[in-house]
């Protein structure tokens, strides 16, 4: 039976992660049973090799898709490399679809294309009903020993799961590599059940992205209260929300160096733990990217200001968990999380924070099973989600599988290779962002919610009232709201609305503030910049040219709207 096969028909009485452990253990861990998991899924695709070098061969490509075919889709979608590869395309390319079979091409099976795996014979990736040749494109080209990993093998479980790469413009560059037809391409046998029973969503929710679903609160919504109602918060997804066997569900504690104990607790185990609240803000690293794109195209979900949401998280602390499982101090040691979402190799969403921050008692870090004084939602967690206040919504890892004390950070993908700044220089690849740091706490930032740009007001008013929010990561507190209506000529002071009163260091949640704009005599139009300075005096940047980057995160330039005066 079929990866696919086997989530199908057992998704519904156990989590996606329980099914993988269940029935395809290789995909999870290295086990026994590798070969045979390896042998049933060999089959389905029609190969007839028998031969454990065959087999180890297959299992190298198959796990690496979803790194290359990250890197490969990365590399179509990026501008620099999309104007390369047009130039390089054959002369006498026929531009079709990989939706479908071309008359004057060869076709081939499984065995063909695994036979070409590497650079001597070819580097060889199907993909729908198409057969690529791409080892020009991997000799020549950033990041493309990555690609290697999905060499021989099929790209589709990748865009199955992060669907947001599907796109004409995509499909029609990867078309200029075709060289023939995959007669084993499939046809019913595919992995988007993975998205069926999906959590129904609010319809006000601004949606970014279906599958995954990455949706923002509107402006008018986002402002109207300090705290976010639960049902309005921004959801942020990289691939589908598992369907959690709550009979069955455990919470893994464990070190890698062995020290302390391995403990397996049960949600009802982690309510034991004294219960702790903290209202907090929680903002993805690319909100307001839509904004840094107007100046320079970006790669990345376009995101307005409402990537963002302020709520009460409860739970136990995580120091306190961790100290249960003996776990001890260790500055250089790292907290590695893992949750129930999977990739297209059964690979979980991952992320980690420095052990000193998971044991500050200041930190608040929580194990958060409650958002809003109720049960936390599947969209935002449930059961179990680690919440790091003051942290980038990356590292707060949803659907929390396991915890383990490590000596280094996570190995998943969106630590060390994404959710990271670099300067507008680099174009970032696979070699550049293992260099970089992994974002943790965000800079000092602030938005205007209302009014809306391109809104009008009448000429017969004296002032305009603006509204807005301000926040800055690490507990930094929100000290003073600086406006403009004249391009900085002259500045007033906004006035704090909502502010928490927690000490200083613990400033989680936001900051809610207004201000009266004076309407300027005789002009049609008047922009509006805003900037929030934080209790360390840092402040935001004028605007992004000096702090672009091709992910479009860590926007915190000045927020600016246009209002037309009638």
């Amino acid at each position: 039976m079929s990866l696919v096969k086997i989530i199908r028909t057992q998704r519904n009485s156990y989590g996606i992660r329980n099914v993988l452990n269940r029935s395809c253990p290789a995909l999870v861990t290295p086990s026994i049973s590798l070969v045979s998991s390896i042998r049933s899924f060999h089959r389905q695709r029609g190969s007839q090799q028998s031969g454990d070098g065959n087999f180890s061969m297959f299992w190298k490509s198959f796990a690496g898709v979803g790194i290359g075919g990250a890197t490969l889709f990365y590399a179509l979608e990026n501008s620099h490399e999309r104007n390369a590869l047009m130039k390089e395309a054959p002369k006498n390319s026929k531009i079709t679809s990989p939706d479908r079979f071309v008359d004057n091409l060869p076709t081939y099976g499984y065995e063909d294309i695994a036979k070409h795996s590497t650079s001597e014979n070819g580097i060889w990736v199907t993909y729908k009903k198409g057969v690529y040749d791409i080892t020009e494109f991997v000799a020549t080209h950033p990041g493309g020993q990555q690609i290697m990993e999905a060499a021989g093998t099929s790209v589709d479980p990748f865009w199955d799961l992060y669907q947001q790469h599907n796109s004409p413009e995509v499909e029609k560059i990867l078309e200029t590599f075709r060289i023939g037809n995959y007669k084993d391409a499939r046809e019913s046998d595919n992995i988007s059940d993975l998205w069926a029973n999906q959590p129904k969503r609010d319809p006000r929710l601004i949606m970014r992205s279906e599958r995954p679903c990455n949706a923002e609160t509107p402006n008018d919504l986002l402002g109207s209260s300090y705290i976010t109602q639960s049902n309005l918060f921004y959801v942020r997804h990289h691939l589908p929300v598992p369907e959690i066997d709550m009979e069955n569900y455990k919470l893994k504690i464990s070190s890698e160096d062995g020290t302390g104990k391995t403990l397996e607790f049960t949600l009802e185990d982690i309510k034991k733990f004294p219960k702790h609240d903290v209202t907090a803000a929680l903002m993805c690293a690319g909100n307001r990217r839509s904004q840094m794109s107007k100046h320079k195209a970006t790669k990345g979900l376009e995101w307005g200001p409402g990537a963002v949401g302020n709520a009460v998280w409860s739970g136990a602390r995580l120091k306190d968990v961790l100290e249960a499982a003996g776990v001890k101090p260790d500055d250089a040691k790292q907290v590695q999380f893992n949750g129930m979402d999977l990739d297209a190799t059964g690979k979980p969403y991952g992320a980690s924070i420095p052990l000193t921050t998971a044991l500050d008692e200041k930190k608040d870090v929580i194990l958060a099973y409650e958002m809003n004084n109720h049960p936390i939602s599947r969209d935002h967690g449930y059961p179990i989600r680690a919440f790091v206040p003051g942290s980038v919504g990356a590292r707060c890892v949803k659907w929390l599988n396991s915890i383990t004390i490590s000596s280094e950070e996570s190995l998943s993908h969106w630590q060390r290779l994404d959710y990271k700044g670099f300067n507008p220089s680099i174009d970032p690849n696979a070699k550049d962002y293992a260099k970089g740091t992994a974002i943790q706490y965000l800079p000092v930032t602030s938005a205007i919610l209302s009014p809306s740009n391109g809104d009008a007001v009448s000429k017969k008013e004296e002032y305009v009232t603006v509204k807005g929010y301000a926040w800055s990561g690490g507990g930094q507190k929100i000290i003073r709201i600086d406006l403009t209506g004249d391009e900085g000529k002259t500045w007033i002071d906004g006035t704090i609305e909502q502010q928490d009163k927690m000490p200083a260091g613990r400033h989680w949640a936001w900051t809610l503030w207004s201000a009266k704009i004076p309407i300027p005599k005789g002009k049609k139009e008047v922009e509006i910049w805003v900037k929030a300075v934080d209790s360390n005096y840092n402040t935001q940047p004028e605007n992004v040219d000096n702090i672009w980057n091709t992910r479009g995160v860590l926007n915190n330039s000045y927020d600016k709207i246009k209002i037309k005066i009638n």
